[in-house]
């Protein structure tokens, strides 16, 4: 079962945070980008566990349905904000799981499995790539979301996305501390971003202060965020076949 979960796992982030562009996230109210979108997750998910047996394609077609309706009841309740996300890639894991649960065999009889018997290396590999695409590139759209009610306060100018880009960092570097063995140095990483943010905020002057609690959230949210992931990733890994 956990074998089929990994691959499941790796194909689902894959279709909502790598091969979904910012194109159709904005345009899956158009019932052709939202199909398209549902065919992403269905090939995603057979090119994971390596399937071609129609009877798993059917269960695979099934769970791309189950992800369509899932973004469609999203949308139509309007569940937006932290929670919005949070509930909506819980419901996805909910249904991999359940997937994994009913049809365990999904991994070991596909072509993968068939063609490297007994070894796990490659499901610890899906594991890995699974693991930092949820600590970073996810964690950005959790944070953004999570801050996305703060959207008036003004910040000091800085780079052209440069914040994006610094919480895209340290997430990528939290999750190798953690997978090295060494999450001591994240204490170090969290007081080198405090100082170097902080004190820019504070020498910008006006309304420091409301921007100083703008960015201590979102590194705060950053921190937990990719620490969760990364201890998650370790977690999965331990359960998989040595």
């Amino acid at each position: 079962m956990i074998a089929t979960f990994t691959a499941l796992l790796l194909a689902h982030v894959l279709a909502d945070f790598v091969l979904q562009t910012n194109w159709i996230a904005a345009n899956k109210h158009r019932p052709g980008v939202f199909a398209l979108h549902i065919l992403i997750v269905f090939a995603a998910a057979a090119l994971a566990l390596g399937q071609r047996q129609p009877e798993a394609l059917g269960w695979l077609a099934a769970l791309a349905v189950v992800h369509g309706l899932i973004d469609l009841a999203k949308r139509f309740a309007a569940a937006t904000g932290f929670a919005g996300f949070v509930t909506d890639q819980v419901a996805h894991l909910a249904s991999l799981a359940g997937l994994a649960a009913l049809m365990p065999g999904l991994w070991a009889s596909g072509l993968w499995a068939t063609l490297l018997p007994g070894q796990t290396w490659l499901l610890h590999a899906f594991a890995l790539v699974a693991g930092f695409v949820i600590a970073t590139r996810a964690g950005g759209f959790a944070v953004g979301a999570l801050l996305g009610r703060f959207d008036g306060v003004e910040l000091p100018q800085g780079l052209e996305k440069g914040g994006e880009l610094i919480g895209l960092l340290e997430r990528a570097m939290i999750f190798l501390l953690v997978l090295a063995g060494e999450p001591a140095g994240i204490g170090f990483l969290i007081a080198a971003k405090s100082v170097l943010r902080l004190e820019a905020t504070f020498a910008d002057g006006a309304k420091h202060h409301r921007a100083a609690e703008y960015i201590i959230i979102g590194t705060l949210a950053s921190f937990a965020w990719a620490m969760a992931a990364s201890f998650a990733t370790v977690t999965l890994r331990a359960t998989l076949t040595p």
